[in-house]
């Protein structure tokens, strides 16, 4: 079972592989299931989309077609998440830990969004598990609908054409960039969660600087933003 496991993981993020297998269909079938399912919190988004755009540089994918599907798929994912969280509400808060559903990863994404609102919906695109569950928060605190689809629309739009963009004009400016391309894969995944990473280091020094401050009451539902 350990050794499957390693298997499946080392075939999961070999980007490289999933993109020339799948093309763009795989790719744009993971950003689905990455923002919209809590099996999908693992998956290599960024690094994925990076090595989609070098790919596409070198002419191996359509680069419109890959923003646009890619796009469209990262949107329909929050979509879905959303709903979850709206239709599940508070009883997802109850559910017990899983492989494929952790309580603290939800619990990052809803302090998160409480200190947030509206616009993590566009900041957690660049955060890995947090973009998966901050849209399920997102409907257990039942955030206007009109306003999720705006800043969905947003964050799906900048998040695919950043990412992709990106790795499309690396290779065009570097020489043999595919070659080195477990490099750039390394230093997306450290600036994807520097963000987590500095708002933790920042709690916890807030923390230490109160020695005698009484630990913040836990909301039984989470609060909406208007």
């Amino acid at each position: 079972m350990i050794e499957f496991s390693q298997e499946l993981l080392r075939t999961i993020y070999d980007v490289e592989g999933i993109i020339q297998w799948g093309g763009t269909l795989l790719v744009c079938s993971i950003i689905f299931v990455e923002t919209g399912l809590f099996v999908g919190f693992f998956l290599p988004g960024d690094s994925l989309l990076i090595t989609a755009g070098v790919f596409a540089a070198a002419g191996y994918l359509d680069l419109i077609t890959l923003l646009l599907a890619a796009t469209v798929c990262a949107i329909a994912g929050d979509q879905l998440g959303y709903w979850i969280g709206r239709k599940a509400g508070q009883a997802l808060y109850r559910r017990k830990d899983t492989f494929f559903f952790k309580q603290r990863y939800l619990e990052s994404a809803r302090q998160f969004y409480d200190a947030h609102g509206g616009k993590t919906i566009v900041f957690a695109r660049f955060i890995p598990i947090l973009r998966t569950f901050c849209p399920v928060v997102a409907g257990v605190a039942e955030m206007r609908y009109a306003s999720f689809v705006t800043y969905n629309i947003v964050g799906g739009c900048a998040w695919v054409f950043s990412i992709v963009l990106g790795g499309f004009f690396l290779a065009s400016l570097v020489p043999n960039i595919g070659e080195h391309i477990h490099w750039v894969i390394a230093v997306v995944i450290f600036l994807s969660f520097l963000p987590p990473i500095i708002a933790a280091l920042r709690a916890r020094s807030r923390r230490s600087g109160k020695p005698g401050a009484p630990p913040p009451a836990h909301s039984e539902r989470v609060s909406s933003p208007q």
